[in-house]
């Protein structure tokens, strides 16, 4: 019997989802629906099933990041994604792993909705421009201009410079040693002088509701982690959104997920994702592809 190309497909179908809104539960949602909409086509009557799925994905994902939009304004403090807990196998596809990675999902939050669907599925799908405006109902000229747009944007904020995953993880160990012992002093010299910290609580945890520049105010606000017993804070390295990165526990419970963008050996920004909601799915690792 043939597999459903819906099933063969899914992990696609995910990780556009995902890139497009950011949120796992959302991207969950919008592959429900775009399945019961999958279920209702006479299938015989689809030539290319993969790009038919991919743009119906496309346009739920649109209509739910429309959706969003007004909920994120009401947002208390600052919105992060929803960290993933993936394979190293994840890291090997370098593109991927950088098109998922927390940083670069800050970055694709600050373009509009149909930008963001244009830049996902042209720069990390590699759709041409036709099937891109199939999905998103504008001409293929438009898209082209939409797409140079949305790359120039994206290009201006995105980090600038690439580190080995191997480099990436001893910074990454070498911060949470450092966050784990309370040792003000290496975390100061761990990150660069410009650092800035982004923390996401929802208003459910602790966070800072604005980002915090500069070292001297990030160490000690990372210090204040420590003001629980030692004992009963852990640090774990795991593999987040395709690279190296962190988990806090304090008395065996999951409190935060760190993620660390480095640059020539040092820390320039630490993100750390403390709403429990976003807490959910740290414990399996999420397939992506593409």
């Amino acid at each position: 019997m043939t597999e459903d190309p819906f099933v063969t497909h899914r992990s696609l179908l995910f990780t556009v989802a995902y890139e497009m809104l950011g949120s796992a539960a959302d991207a969950e949602d919008v592959l429900q629906e775009s399945w019961l909409r999958w279920a209702e086509v006479d299938q015989s009557r689809v030539s290319e099933a993969r790009a038919y799925l991919v743009r119906t994905v496309t346009r739920q994902a649109l209509n739910r990041l429309r959706t969003l939009a007004r909920s994120r304004e009401d947002y208390v403090g600052e919105w992060l994604p929803e960290p993933l807990l993936t394979s190293p196998d994840v890291a090997e596809d370098v593109e991927l792993a950088e098109s998922v990675s927390i940083a670069m999902l800050t970055v694709l939050e600050t373009l509009g909705p149909t930008e963001r669907a244009v830049f996902v599925l042209r720069e990390v799908f590699e759709l041409p421009y036709g099937e891109i405006a199939e999905a998103i109902g504008k001409s293929t000229a438009a898209v082209r201009q939409i797409a140079r747009r949305a790359r120039e944007h994206v290009a201006a904020r995105r980090p600038r410079v690439q580190v080995s995953r191997s480099e990436q993880r001893a910074v990454v160990e070498r911060f949470l040693l450092a966050l784990r012992t309370g040792q003000l002093q290496e975390l100061v010299e761990v990150m660069a002088p410009d650092v800035v910290l982004i923390a996401d609580g929802g208003g459910l945890a602790a966070a800072a509701l604005a980002p915090i520049h500069g070292v001297e105010l990030v160490a000690k606000v990372l210090a204040r982690t420590n003001r629980v017993e030692v004992a009963a804070l852990a640090t774990t390295a795991v593999w987040l959104n395709g690279a190296p990165a962190g988990r806090i526990e304090i008395d065996g419970e999951l409190a935060t997920a760190v993620s660390l963008v480095v640059e020539n050996g040092q820390v320039t920004r630490v993100y750390l994702v403390r709403n429990p909601r976003k807490l959910t799915r740290l414990d399996e690792p999420t397939e992506l592809a593409r």
